[in-house]
């Protein structure tokens, strides 16, 4: 067992650990915290000095932009949102690519979120998507595993996502809302419209809490509030709209 006095860091043989204090910190092997509870102020200095960093006021904008979006929505947000919300709290300059390697040499979504005490951010794309390779069960409001739309055959996972995004489009939209129940308005194609540029420019399908926020700056907020939302989309602006958007299904607390 070494210890490094200066910064009260007790490093354990198995490297899956840490000691702040009289706190007994347990690491995962790849360096984030076991319980995300466990995270204070003391304990991110720790783990940045087991990387090699000394923590200054740029480093905690960085870390706070996080941890605040964190807690707002239950995510980790991908770099392009946490640019945005490091402009929105006035940390501009710290918006470029070089700025935040500067300050997380090991990349700052990983590097940052670890020390944070933030989830491993995840793209759609990084997520391992597959269908059922079942029949859809008789109540299911969606398509299951896949269907069949002018003599071609779609797959589709258990929440009814297309697999091929590409192979979406806006009479396929159409086919897709009918079967949950739906006739599309303009209303409707509103939210699918947001949907889709928010996936196109962020690289993730939006849940309701973040579209909500995002379309009140952008298109005002009549018409983000969850009772008009629903009333669009009854099983769920974020779950309902992602398929029928022909997007991947979002992640975290995705209607709540």
């Amino acid at each position: 067992m070494t210890q490094t006095t200066s910064h009260n860091i007790v490093t354990f043989p198995s490297g899956h650990s840490l000691q702040v204090g009289e706190q007994h910190i347990a690491l995962r092997p790849d360096g984030w915290l076991v319980n995300l509870t466990d995270w204070t102020p003391d304990v991110a200095q720790a783990l940045a000095a087991k990387e090699g960093l000394v923590l200054v006021v740029q480093h905690w904008k960085v870390l706070n932009a996080m941890r605040d979006y964190y807690a707002s929505y239950n995510v980790t947000p991908v770099k392009k949102l946490l640019k945005r919300a490091l402009k929105e709290a006035g940390a501009a300059a710290l918006t470029s690519d070089a700025a935040l390697d500067e300050l997380f040499p090991g990349g700052v979504m990983m590097q940052a979120s670890r020390i944070a005490g933030v989830p491993m951010p995840l793209l759609d794309a990084e997520l391992e998507r597959s269908n059922c390779g079942k029949p859809a069960a008789p109540d299911a409001t969606h398509f299951v595993d896949k269907f069949e739309f002018k003599g071609k055959s779609y797959a589709v996972t258990c929440m009814g996502n297309l697999l091929d995004l590409h192979l979406w489009n806006e009479e396929l939209a159409e086919f897709l809302a009918q079967k949950e129940g739906i006739t599309l308005t303009a209303n409707h194609w509103e939210i699918l419209t947001f949907l889709r540029s928010f996936y196109f420019e962020f690289g993730v399908t939006p849940m309701v809490k973040i579209l909500m926020k995002h379309m009140a700056n952008e298109v005002g907020v009549e018409h983000v509030n969850r009772e008009y939302l629903y009333k669009l989309f009854p099983k769920g602006p974020s779950r309902q709209g992602s398929r029928i958007a022909g997007l991947p299904e979002p992640q975290g607390c995705i209607d709540g």
